[in-house]
């Protein structure tokens, strides 16, 4: 049986200059480089310069996806852009990148998931291609964090970052088992009644003229983060009729080294298997899974052939899982 799959073809990555280390925010807050590293694994972050903005770094990110896999603007005909910091509550930070790309006209639109936009973002494209509705599709996450942080709060302001991934996606043939190159299974899940635990406290309907800030129940997410995501990457693993010992690659969401490493433990995953970049880039929201890859193929440790595993959880709480053969 032949069956369309949608193929990871390039991968990209961008990150702002600036870079804020945990010694700069010793100075500011009650904290210091040792007390970030051992509860979080970050070590610095980047931030946007003055006039950036999210859609900036994802047209720079879905550049590096275009030239990695060979392919023009042109041949471009499905946007979708994972973002929970859009540069203007509308139009989508889609259609902005579409313009400054100079894109053709096709379908361009945001997807919020906070930082499950990426997982989300690429079940929808994966809709697309695996119909016969798109041939070259731009899937971009893009975080300027920076702007939704409370710098007085250290519980917060030391843990994200800002940055942008990007992946092509495009159609091949398959045979429709677990052996076929593209995206085999996928799971997503939401969990609304846990709102409270992590969100932004201002917005249209919060405030007039503010812009919220995080605000995060931290212990409560690190307990929900470590089951909820282990019980989705094990629904995408069966799904697509593999098991945890097929897995080449893990790439997860960026959030915290202790979630990492917890999530590895409990699903049994060798550690040398985790690809962790939550140390350089802290946590990237949307952002973090594309820019992980990004970081792993350009150091050579991630190869065509290769099985990932992605995951992320985010306010909602959303969360989910995806099985991928590069």
């Amino acid at each position: 049986m032949r069956v369309l799959r949608s193929a990871v073809t390039g991968v990209g990555g961008f990150l702002p200059e600036q870079v804020i280390t945990n010694e700069d925010f010793a100075k500011t807050v009650d904290t210091s480089d040792a007390w970030i590293v051992e509860r979080t694994g970050i070590r610095q972050r980047h931030k946007v310069d003055p006039g950036m903005k999210t859609s900036d770094m994802a047209v720079e990110a879905a550049k590096v996806a275009l030239a990695a896999a060979g392919r023009d603007v042109s041949d471009v005909d499905l946007i979708i852009v994972a973002t929970t910091t859009p540069d203007m509550p509308f139009p989508s930070t889609a259609s902005i990148v579409q313009h400054k790309l100079g894109a053709p006209t096709c379908p361009a639109f945001d997807v919020q998931a906070v930082c499950s936009g990426f997982v989300y973002a690429l079940s929808v494209a994966d809709g697309f291609v695996a119909r016969g509705l798109s041939k070259c599709v731009l899937v971009i996450g893009a975080e300027a964090m920076s702007q939704l942080l409370d710098y007085s709060d250290r519980g917060t302001c030391i843990l994200f970052g800002d940055g942008a991934g990007a992946v092509l996606v495009e159609p091949v043939e398959g045979t429709g088992n677990n052996t076929d190159k593209g995206i085999l299974g996928f799971d997503l899940r939401c969990d609304g009644s846990k709102v409270d635990l992590l969100y932004v406290d201002g917005g249209t309907f919060e405030s007039e003229n503010r812009i919220g800030k995080i605000r995060m129940q931290g212990n409560q997410v690190f307990k929900q983060a470590v089951q909820k995501i282990s019980q989705a990457v094990e629904a995408a693993v069966e799904k697509s009729n593999l098991s945890i010992a097929d897995i080449d690659w893990f790439i997860p969401h960026q959030a915290n080294q202790r979630i990492l490493k917890g999530v590895a433990e409990r699903l049994g995953l060798d550690e040398a298997k985790v690809v962790s970049t939550v140390a350089q880039h802290a946590n990237t929201s949307a952002a973090s899974i594309p820019l992980a890859w990004y970081t792993a193929v350009q150091d050579g440790r991630v190869k065509p052939g290769d099985l990932v595993l992605i995951e992320a959880l985010g306010g909602g709480l959303t969360w989910g899982a995806a099985a991928i053969r590069l």
